[in-house]
């Protein structure tokens, strides 16, 4: 059954996450003792506008001409994707915290409104800039290519009366136009969802009155026009007409009678952010289910409406909304360019990505040709270290639990889940393992966010197989990537563990880039295991070799060896710092980098989204260099290296030279506060070059990237001095990958 959290377990664990928020406070002491010269005050960069800065990068991909025309409209559709998110998070943390007054101001400076007007100004700015794009670049590219978006009188009368049949037969019965009158409310908008605002007149009385009607959303958005089965010629045209231009074409059907004066599109964002008072909630499932009841009705917190909207229908809108005039976007049809998302499905590899294929990693592949895929005998000899989507998810992190949920020497699996796939084969290889009567334990996220709902349904269904449910530790998000295996052994029992920087996904595992670690290292295994019992039951001591466990050990650990450094370059020795992230926000590990620059260490960061660290700054931080790295694949490990070590590593003999950890934690706050994080540290010493080499690939000038200035601009570098594109760091790693031995398919 699934943990339920009584009172007195409230209370341990209440004085638990105390404990560790008290031990990372340790670190602000040493700067108070040493009489450090204070840092400046305007040292960080605002998260919510670096944020933006990140999504201006994904659009300039999409405006990319030397990227496939099908490719750069899925960039556009990821821009339009993140945005989404960003107003239903953090625009809506950040307009609640403001009405309700506990908005403080923000380690940039910036008062609650300053942040919300400079917010509001760029999202404005960034959001026209795509939807003009869109429509002036995008589609007529796209067009160029015989993939056509048609108006309704750009159809010829076969074509419309074709569509006509089909509006009437699969599409006319599903819609609902609601009225607005006296006797009927303004409806409800759900958030996300595309609606026209339509104005109709009743010849009658000349009386014109309002009436919405949602596009479903539960159908293809683009309509095709041309039935591809019909036409063997050459030049196939992919032509299509949107939904919502579909139904205004025939809006006379839903409304006989009456004189259609307008019909323009909309759509809302809501608040969408889910709030649990842990404390308070008997069973954790049963509260964010009804918590996501309430989601759905959260405040608007962005209005989008079609740039042709009349002044009288747009100011309807937006009182019947409730919002600002800052909320409401005004922008060319078609709204909501996730749609382009949908031209994925298009046969037309001449304008996508060239196909790839992961390869299955060498360690393993060298086992499997005579040992018949013996993941556990690949484990044994070595450390393995996979590089996803290069190496292969299902050959390597899937067939690991699929092998030990049907080995009969497996007694017991350690699982925890924070996302996975529709039909997960990682879930289906838990329950085997539990029919089989082995000892399975699930940690399932129930708020991990915008996935609440399919973990709610996962963990229901592992229960019902007989596995063993838990949801973590109150108050803390367990978003580690952990699996831990038991196998009965000649010489006893063995620990096989993998520690991963991305989710148990195999659909991500093909789009991100990750990194994992399998291992046998029996130090490993008993951090593992202290680390699930302090996950499943009461372990609040638990101490770790191998591992760093935020909320205790993060944060406090890598600025322990970012002062390594720094004392290292004060006393004439060599010292360097490379870190690979997603995003580095937390105070006290920036100024720990800034203290380390300052003694003259040289840092290197490559991050994917927020950076609120200000790089190359005198007297601050001239020796720090900031680049970022978007592509095909969404980047998305975590590299921390050192170049001093500790001394002795138990488990893998001596260790010198650089200190290498991978794992699940970004520099953020919620990451090292409020989240079960783990850091590994790696040993092999080819595996410690290989990640180091790595982050150096990425870094180098010769490498297609963004590069952070002072100012806090990105400046984009993908061609040389004489117009030669510079080495994109994911093809290259593609083609490394194929062209070694052993890789198999």
């Amino acid at each position: 059954m699934a943990q339920i959290f009584d009172a007195p377990s409230k209370a341990i664990l209440r004085s638990q996450i105390a404990e560790h928020i008290a031990e990372t406070d340790k670190t602000d002491k040493r700067e108070t003792l040493s009489g450090e010269q204070p840092l400046p005050p305007d040292r960080f960069f605002d998260r919510e506008l670096s944020w933006l800065k990140f999504n201006k990068r994904v659009l300039e991909l999409a405006q990319d001409e030397d990227i496939p025309i099908i490719e750069r409209a899925n960039f556009a559709a990821i821009f339009a994707n993140n945005l989404d998110e960003f107003f239903m998070v953090r625009v809506a943390g950040l307009k609640r915290r403001i009405d309700t007054g506990i908005a403080v101001t923000s380690p940039s400076g910036l008062s609650p409104r300053q942040q919300m007007r400079a917010i509001s100004e760029q999202a404005h700015k960034l959001q026209d800039e795509h939807a003009h794009y869109v429509v002036d670049h995008i589609l007529p590219d796209l067009a160029k290519e015989n993939i056509k978006l048609l108006g309704w009188d750009k159809l010829t009368i076969s074509e419309q009366e074709r569509l006509s049949r089909y509006f009437r037969q699969q599409i006319f019965p599903v819609l609902t136009p609601l009225a607005v009158d006296p006797a009927h409310p303004f409806p409800y908008i759900s958030g996300n969802s595309l609606n026209l605002a339509i104005i109709v007149e009743n010849p009658a009385s000349g009386k014109s009155h309002f009436a919405r009607v949602k596009i479903p959303d539960n159908i293809n958005r683009l309509v095709p026009v041309d039935d591809m089965t019909e036409d063997d010629s050459d030049e196939v045209r992919y032509g299509f007409i949107t939904m919502e231009n579909l139904i205004i074409a025939h809006l006379e059907t839903l409304f006989p009678g009456m004189i259609i004066k307008e019909a323009r599109s909309f759509r809302v964002t809501r608040n969408e952010d889910i709030e649990v008072e842990e404390d308070d909630a008997e069973n954790l499932l049963n509260a964010i289910e009804k918590e996501l009841l309430r989601r759905r009705f959260g405040p608007p917190i962005r209005l989008e409406i079609s740039d042709e909207t009349s002044p009288f229908l747009s100011q309807l809108l937006a009182d019947q909304m409730g919002v600002t005039p800052e909320e409401v976007y005004r922008l060319p049809a078609p709204l909501d360019a996730t749609v382009l998302f949908e031209l994925g499905g298009i046969d037309r590899p001449d304008l996508k990505f060239r196909p790839f294929v992961p390869t299955t990693n060498r360690q393993i592949a060298q086992v499997e040709s005579s040992r018949a895929q013996d993941i556990f005998a690949a484990i044994r000899e070595r450390d393995i270290l996979l590089h996803h989507p290069y190496d292969s998810f299902s050959t390597s992190v899937q067939a690991f639990l699929a092998q030990a949920a049907a080995d009969p020497k497996v007694l017991a699996i350690k699982q925890t889940l924070y996302r996975t796939s529709s039909n997960s084969p990682i879930i289906d290889a838990l329950i085997d393992a539990a029919h089989a009567g082995k000892q399975v334990l699930a940690l399932v996220e129930l708020k991990a966010r915008f996935d609440e709902d399919a973990n709610i349904a996962w963990a229901r269904k592992l229960e019902r197989a007989g596995v063993h449910v838990v949801y973590g530790i109150v108050g803390l998000k367990t978003h580690c990537k952990l699996s831990l295996v038991v196998r009965q052994e000649a010489d006893g029992l063995k620990r096989y563990c993998h520690v991963g920087t991305g989710n148990y996904n195999p659909k991500t595992a093909r789009l991100y880039t990750d990194l994992g670690l399998l291992t046998c290292d029996p130090v490993v295994g008993q951090d593992m295991t202290r680390l699930f019992n302090q996950l499943s039951g009461y372990a609040p001591k638990s101490s770790f070799h191998r591992l760093l466990v935020a909320p205790r050990t993060v944060r406090s650990g890598l600025i322990q060896r970012i002062r390594r450094e720094e004392d290292a370059a004060r006393a004439g020795k060599e010292a360097w710092i490379k870190i690979k992230v997603n995003s580095i926000v937390d105070e006290k590990t920036i100024d720990a980098l800034y203290r380390a620059s300052q003694a003259g260490v040289k840092i290197d960061i490559v991050e994917r989204g927020i950076c609120s660290l200000k790089p190359g700054v005198p007297g601050l931080s001239e020796n720090i260099r900031v680049r970022s790295i978007l592509g095909r694949f969404l980047e998305h490990s975590r590299i921390y290296a050192f170049a001093n070590s500790d001394g002795p590593q138990i488990g893998e003999g001596p260790i010198s030279g650089p200190e290498v950890w991978i794992g699940s934690a970004d520099l953020m706050h919620r990451n090292l506060d409020r989240r079960v994080e783990a850091l590994v540290r790696i040993t092999v010493p080819e595996q410690i070059d290989e990640l180091i080499k790595y982050i150096d690939l990425q870094m180098a000038d010769s490498t297609s990237s963004w590069h952070m200035q002072p100012d806090g601009t990105y400046v984009r570098h993908a061609k040389d001095a004489d117009g030669r594109p510079l080495v994109d760091s994911q093809e290259y790693l593609i083609r490394k990958h194929q062209r070694r031995p052993n890789a198999h398919n």
